[in-house]
């Protein structure tokens, strides 16, 4: 006779959703070996092949595919009778993972962290600011902050914000350069920028907006690297207002003329967007970014 627990389904979706023993058992805080041992007595139990062992980690068998979609509709009727009976969304528990650009990250950290663990005190938050774009196919992430949306089935997108970006410089470089008047005086002087075929996403691509002629001298992956390279008076640089405004030195460049705006977006799997715990997140985000949109944009929002 097949067995089947609940308890035993929690550890079948870590793994499934991580891909690996020890990142599962980090999120389920127990042991790699605890984490095996579960899901060797799950699939002898149900006399079936869940995953797959490679050198890459555990993959779904079609048989484990199938038991994710019944397990995510319990784990999901678990987590709305536990906030049922508590009324209370700080009972939501468990290792969340979001990837988010480096700015944004930061941004989060100073502004929202705060709320967010006060909110969630059960979540264990995992912030990705890797410049690259996460696979949410593969659970690399449970939600994504992305500069650009989505139309990819089966993932969706929703708007967050509005931020700013200007042409920053310090008042000492300034200052001793003849002052910079139009958008074309702007090639007299050297810029940071991303590494072209390493931007992963269009919104970063914001230096042809400035004016399609410039060359950064400087380039790097990072924004706080291309940050340090302006304070340092080596160069001019385009930063989010929201970055450059905590430094008293920088001072826009041309902020009648050259004023550039994007987006962040929130992004997640189909699947995970029906999870009552990433639901909740997904709202705490867009809700405080909300209130926070003022600091993004260089003047007053109504």
């Amino acid at each position: 006779m097949a067995h089947l627990t609940w308890d035993d389904l929690q550890f079948f979706l870590a793994v499934a959703r991580e891909g690996q023993l020890s990142r599962a058992a980090r999120q389920l805080q127990t042991s790699h070996v605890t984490v095996s041992r579960r899901i060797d007595r799950l699939e002898a139990g149900l006399d079936l092949r869940l995953f797959e062992r490679n050198p890459r980690g555990y993959e779904l068998t079609s048989n484990g595919r199938r038991l994710v979609e019944t397990a995510e509709r319990m784990e999901e009727e678990a987590e709305r009778l536990l906030l049922d009976l508590t009324g209370d969304i700080s009972a939501q528990r468990g290792l969340l993972r979001v990837a988010m650009p480096e700015g944004f990250a930061s941004f989060f950290s100073e502004s929202l962290l705060p709320g967010f663990m006060d909110k969630f005190p059960n979540i264990a938050l995992e912030l990705i600011t890797l410049p690259q774009v996460m696979s949410l196919s593969r659970r690399e992430a449970d939600l994504s902050v992305t500069l650009d949306p989505t139309k990819a089935s089966p993932y969706h997108s929703e708007k967050i914000v509005d931020y700013a970006l200007r042409v920053y410089g310090t008042r000492q470089y300034l200052g001793n350069h003849i002052p910079i008047t139009t958008p074309d005086h702007l090639l007299d002087h050297p810029f940071a920028g991303y590494i072209e075929d390493m931007i992963f996403a269009r919104g970063l691509d914001y230096l042809g907006d400035v004016h399609p002629k410039i060359r950064p001298v400087f380039k790097s992956s990072s924004i706080f690297n291309q940050l340090a390279a302006v304070r340092a008076g080596l160069c001019l640089c385009v930063l989010p207002c929201y970055i450059a405004r905590h430094y008293d030195d920088l001072v826009p460049v041309l902020p009648s003329e050259i004023t550039i705006l994007r987006s962040y977006w929130l992004t997640c799997h189909r699947d995970v967007r029906a999870m009552l715990r990433e639901r909740a997140v997904m709202e705490f985000i867009k809700t405080h970014m909300q209130i926070h949109r003022d600091h993004l944009l260089p003047w007053p929002v109504v």
